[in-house]
């Protein structure tokens, strides 16, 4: 790379706009531009505005760029609020095909929604590279810019070049005779010192500085965005995050889901506590309610681990602990979290059927079909057997007026049935339903019926399933964040030049935001050593335009 030399003697990497050392003005834009000079970078020399030969260079090039990050931010809100349009796969009931529901339920749109991916828009490949996208425009974007900025700002020289000085936003000169200058400068030393400014002299020149570090505010900021986005990516690496759901029925022991099968849960007891009705503090509002609100609703439940068996290949599950799962007291352990969410009571657990003579009801015999895992055949008496032709869990008629099922969970149970008896070798059918007993066409003067006898009930409770080793890295980005936002909104960089310029006393000024608070340091200044006052050199530019 080519340098720069400046008149002063200082070499400059090439791209530099302002002298490191002096503050002249070094390239031609710079120059032949009398306005006032742009502080933002110091006029450093950055990367990306230097090397653009290697594909490393171009790559750097452009996620350095704030219009990149800035367009990676738009698409990245674009996107997440599409995504909102419909819900997400999470929270869709999962009764069958996601596609067909999507469809069903919002027509076209929907379809659409899914077929482009939107239906897990924030789990998705592309939407996660996005994020990685912004995460590194984030990184590059800001050490292409504090570094040099930090060398900068750390090697700042008291005596700036007289362009540099009269081109800042706030410039003034005063005449002064010798005596006068020397005086002037102490007194103005002693203000600066007393408006808590961090004040060097060299060779009858002073500079005064405080609130560099408000500089390094945004910097900050993207520090902790940058955890924070690496955080959120992490929640999509096994192992790092679960939030799953686990409907477990009474007296049912199952997996728990994220836990790669170590552990298990058994549902010893499902309750429901409601409040008394004859409650005097909150009985009003009770019978108001139509007297059935819930105060209580918990999983007694026991937790097992599989262990390795003294026979490879088969695992023993030993009982770990005991417990209560209440609303917002969850059972926790090795870093999972067991919440209680919701629940359904009474749902049909089985259902008992009876074999009967149509003319004489006399019962040849019962059998029980459990809803969850009902068998092909049943022996019913001597000689008879029920064969299980059709099972709809959650029975409908569909758009072809046949019969099909919504989901698997048994809500609206029908059933079509084959009985065999030593007088029908050959078979009868009948289809039940809840409130329905219909033989189908061709059967009606069956000899023999099946009918309902008995049904059983359990309860079911809803737990969630949460794991969070991201909340964490999560929280001190965040923190991390909210210490670079206050660092950079809060303070301001103020910098004071006073130089001895051929028997005139030049004073200018720069801050990076807070023009009023620099104006109010530099009049009280001013009043102190008799200095004119700087002028606003961007407001005289405003009223001559």
């Amino acid at each position: 790379m080519s340098k720069i030399t400046c008149s002063c003697g200082q070499v400059n990497p090439e791209g530099t706009d302002i002298c490191q050392a002096c503050g002249k003005p070094l390239t031609e834009n710079v120059k032949n531009k009398q306005s006032i000079l742009d502080m933002r970078y110091e006029g450093v020399a950055r990367r990306s505005q230097t090397y653009n030969k290697s594909l490393i260079d171009k790559i750097w090039n452009f996620f350095s760029s704030v219009k990149v990050g800035v367009g990676i931010i738009v698409i990245l809100l674009v996107s997440s609020s599409l995504g909102t349009l419909f819900p997400q796969e999470l929270y869709i009931p999962r009764t069958g095909d996601p596609g067909q529901y999507y469809y069903e339920e919002y027509g076209v749109a929907g379809k659409v929604f899914y077929d482009l991916g939107f239906h897990n828009l924030y789990s998705s490949w592309w939407y996660m590279l996005l994020v990685a996208a912004l995460g590194v425009s984030l990184l590059i974007a800001s050490i292409d810019r504090v570094v040099p900025l930090y060398r900068s700002l750390k090697n700042q020289k008291v005596t700036r070049h007289s362009s540099f000085l009269k081109r800042q936003r706030f410039f003034s000169r005063t005449y002064a005779n010798t005596a006068e200058i020397d005086n002037i400068l102490t007194n103005s030393m002693s203000a600066l010192q007393r408006k808590k400014y961090k004040v060097r002299q060299e060779n009858g020149n002073l500079f005064a500085e405080k609130g560099r570090f408000s500089r390094w505010g945004p910097y900050v900021n993207h520090v902790g965005l940058i955890i924070f986005l690496i955080g959120v990516m992490l929640r999509f690496f096994p192992g790092m995050y679960v939030d799953e759901v686990l409907w477990l029925r009474e007296g049912d022991k199952a997996v728990i889901p994220g836990t790669n099968g170590e552990y298990y849960l058994e549902n010893e007891e499902f309750k429901v506590e409601l409040y008394d009705q004859e409650d005097e503090l909150f009985g009003e509002a009770i019978a108001r309610a139509g007297g059935r609100v819930v105060e209580n609703y918990q999983t007694n439940a026991t937790l097992y681990q599989s262990m390795a068996g003294e026979v490879v290949g088969q695992n023993t599950l030993e009982e770990k602990f005991s417990g209560e799962i209440r609303v917002n007291e969850p059972m926790k352990f090795s870093n999972f979290g067991l919440y209680q969410v919701d629940y359904k009571l009474n749902e049909f657990s089985t259902i008992t059927f009876a074999l009967e003579d149509s003319e004489t009801e006399e019962v040849l015999g019962e059998f029980t079909v459990d809803l969850f895992d009902p068998k092909n055949m049943y022996e019913v008496g001597d000689g008879n057997r029920v064969e299980l032709r059709e099972y709809y869990p959650n029975y409908f008629l569909d758009d072809d007026g046949l019969p099909s099922t919504e989901s698997s969970i048994p809500d609206n149970p029908a059933f079509i049935f084959d009985f065999f008896t030593p007088d029908t070798p050959e078979g009868e059918s009948s289809f039940l339903g809840i409130g329905r007993n219909v033989e189908p066409m061709g059967e009606e003067d069956n000899q023999y019926q099946i009918r309902f006898a008995d049904i059983d009930t359990h309860n079911v409770t809803g737990l969630t399933v949460r794991k969070d080793q991201t909340l964490g890295l999560i929280s001190v980005g965040g923190v991390i964040f909210m210490i670079g936002l206050v660092q950079g909104s809060y303070w301001n960089h103020r910098r004071i030049w006073i130089q001895n310029v051929n028997g005139e006393v030049w004073m200018s000024a720069h801050t990076n935001k807070n023009i009023y608070g620099i104006k109010k340091d530099l009049e009280s200044i001013s009043t102190t050593t008799g200095l004119i006052p700087p002028i606003d050199q961007k407001e005289k530019e405003g009223k001559e335009r």
